[in-house]
């Protein structure tokens, strides 16, 4: 047996050991829906074992005794009334006691249950509401002549609200005990705050059992057009409640993704707590479980981007990826401006040559230039080449006469642009789907939008960019690096449209006025870190840094590059990372707002950050 085939048989083990006949069952809806390809990919991302495993760790970050106490001790100036709704219907005893016992573990104090019964005619229910009710004066609920589903079953809870803020709590889920204290403490920082929304997890439905951590950056417009990951624990002001409006029963099914938008379109502030506050339960028939069982959910989905897109004027369509509850908003190009390619090059006749001829043989955008700058070339074959190039009225040839600097060379194009559009190009990269060009320029348009980046592949067909993560490995790096390129990573994140915090510039769309209201390339980082530098600038005037995961290129970048092994390197490098902390201390050290504190700053693909006491019990 070779190491490959040993390779596989345990994998294939360890997979057969974790099967049931439910997770046989979902696995053939699965194989049915996606094919035999990408169905083994997803099994493989499913059963790879975690770096960090979940359960350890949530046992080592969940608050300890001590720290639940010093809470109920703590003393609020103006703390809000918290009115948590509930549309119930049908709860099982066990499930309904569970989630009433995580409102009264509450470490903060101020806050109401407006429960909405939907099905009065349930003994069970009747016993446990009433006690519990007589218990607690903050519990209150109404027993509704029938059962009007989800939506409006949530609009009664709603009318019983008296709070200033309205919380989202499903009938049999669970909030940790330090939940709303977390939404206190945001909203006295964030006074401004309408959204508040948080991390979760996954919990069996005996409880015994943490997974799936939904780990999210802070608001993230893109990702949530993607897919609702804003999700739970929600609160909104009530004054945005209102003028939004509550649930439509249209919607039903991806009720609170329709309400999530509605609600963030108003919002003068919308705020994420970074922390595990809300615990999904999940059964065999829940959608978070068995996504093919509720066609009509995603559809409602769908509709609920379209709603967003129209309400905010947005010209684009909505598609379903091949990944239930994920989608893909495609925007289309407006008019047809110029789009300027700026592509530095030295020597590298062969590499720029399968550059250029990838633009012109796959590119059905039409309005373009090509602008190279020469830099310090001395070959014969390269200015031959060049030569040849300049019979081409698309393309334009300028020279930058002194030594390499990226920022520089750039900097210089962009001066020669005729374009509104600018594009940094490496000369390594080729061209792999036809439509990237106007793929990226219809996000691009978009007035929030400053600068779109790729998905670039190396040769091999693994990721060498998804995207940039501020603080990755130091200063900043590259998600999902050596990630096969048909994987999609956790929560699909290398496949979704996305805010980010910066991209590379091998491959990266700027509006032309953004890029000179930014100031344009920083000079002094003449090879490391400039477009980082340059998209943060770009962010600190307000607009968005995209990931575009439908642009895909090849990148020949060495997958081992030299190391800045001598002298004058070594000084360089050190200059610009002392560059970045000195200019970009504030983000470098709070944390990069479209990553999260939980995640490692070491691994590439969203692994979680060993935390310290891991393993050992809670006092």
């Amino acid at each position: 047996m070779s190491k490959d085939d040993s390779t596989g048989k345990i994998q294939w083990d360890r997979l057969l050991k974790k099967l049931s006949p439910y997770t046989v069952q979902k696995g053939l809806r699965y194989l049915k829906h996606y094919g035999l390809k990408e169905f083994w990919i997803r099994l493989h991302e499913r059963f790879e074992p975690e770096e960090v495993p979940y359960g350890p760790w949530y046992e080592a970050y969940r608050p300890t005794e001590e720290k639940l106490e010093k809470q109920r001790k703590r003393k609020f100036r103006n703390g809000p009334l918290i009115s948590i709704v509930v549309p119930a219907y049908l709860t099982p005893e066990r499930f309904l006691r569970q989630m009433l016992d995580s409102l009264l573990a509450q470490t903060y104090q101020n806050w109401e249950l407006c429960l909405a019964n939907g099905s009065p005619e349930d003994p069970d229910m009747q016993t446990v509401l009433k006690s519990y009710a007589e218990m607690d004066k903050r519990i209150r609920y109404e027993d509704l002549k029938e059962n009007l589903g989800i939506a409006e079953n949530t609009n009664a809870a709603f009318a019983m609200a008296k709070g200033d803020f309205i919380a989202l709590l499903d009938h049999d889920d669970l909030l940790a005990p330090n939940a709303l204290y977390e939404i206190a403490i945001a909203l006295e920082e964030h006074p401004e705050a309408d959204v508040i929304y948080t991390d979760e997890d996954k919990v069996t439905t005996d409880l015994s059992e943490h997974f799936q951590p939904h780990l999210k950056p802070d608001f993230n417009l893109d990702l949530l057009r993607s897919n609702n990951y804003i999700c739970h624990f929600l609160v909104v002001r009530r004054s945005v409640v209102q003028k939004a409006g509550g649930f439509r029963r249209e919607f039903d099914g991806a009720q609170d993704y329709d309400f999530i938008f509605r609600c963030v379109e108003q919002a003068r502030e919308v705020i994420h707590v970074p922390e595990i506050l809300y615990h999904w339960r999940t059964h065999k028939s829940s959608t978070a479980d068995n996504p093919a069982s509720k066609m009509y959910a995603f559809e409602a989905g769908k509709r609920a981007i379209e709603g967003n897109l129209a309400r905010t004027g947005t010209p684009g369509t909505v598609e379903h990826t091949p990944d239930f509850g994920f989608y893909r908003v495609k925007y289309p190009v407006q008019g047809e401006p110029l789009v300027s390619i700026i592509i530095p090059n030295r020597e590298e006749k062969e590499t720029l040559q399968a550059c250029v001829e990838s633009i012109f043989e796959k590119t059905t955008y039409k309005n373009y230039e090509i602008i190279i700058v020469e830099n310090n070339s001395s070959s014969e074959e390269i200015f031959r080449y060049y030569r040849k190039l300049s019979q081409d009225p698309r393309i334009r040839l300028l020279r930058w006469k002194k030594e390499f600097n990226y920022s520089a060379i750039n900097n210089f194009g962009v001066r020669h642009a005729k374009g509104d559009y600018l594009f940094f190009l490496n000369n390594d990269v080729k061209v792999i789907n036809p439509d990237w060009l106007s793929e990226m320029l219809g996000v691009c348009q978009r007035p929030e939008v400053g600068a779109v980046g790729a998905k670039l592949i190396y040769p091999d067909n693994t990721i060498q960019h998804a995207g940039c993560v501020i603080g990755m490995g130091g200063i900043a790096g590259h998600m999902f690096v050596n990630m096969p390129a048909e994987r999609t990573g956790y929560l699909h994140k290398a496949s979704l449209l996305q805010d980010m915090s910066c991209v590379t510039a091998a491959c990266m769309m700027m509006k032309k006025n953004v890029f000179l209201e930014a100031g344009g390339f920083t000079e002094e980082l003449a090879v490391a870190f400039n477009d980082v530098d340059l998209c943060l600038k770009v962010r600190s005037h307000g607009h968005l840094i995209v990931y575009d995961p439908y642009v895909k290129l090849y990148h020949y970048e060495s997958k081992s590059r030299g190391a800045e092994d001598s002298e004058e390197k070594v000084r360089r490098f050190q200059s610009e990372i002392e560059y970045i902390r000195s200019h970009w201390m504030e983000i470098l050290k709070n944390g990069d707002p479209y990553y999260n504190k939980n995640l490692s700053l070491s691994k590439w693909n969203y692994s979680l950050k060993p935390l310290p006491g891991m393993g050992k019990k809670k006092g």
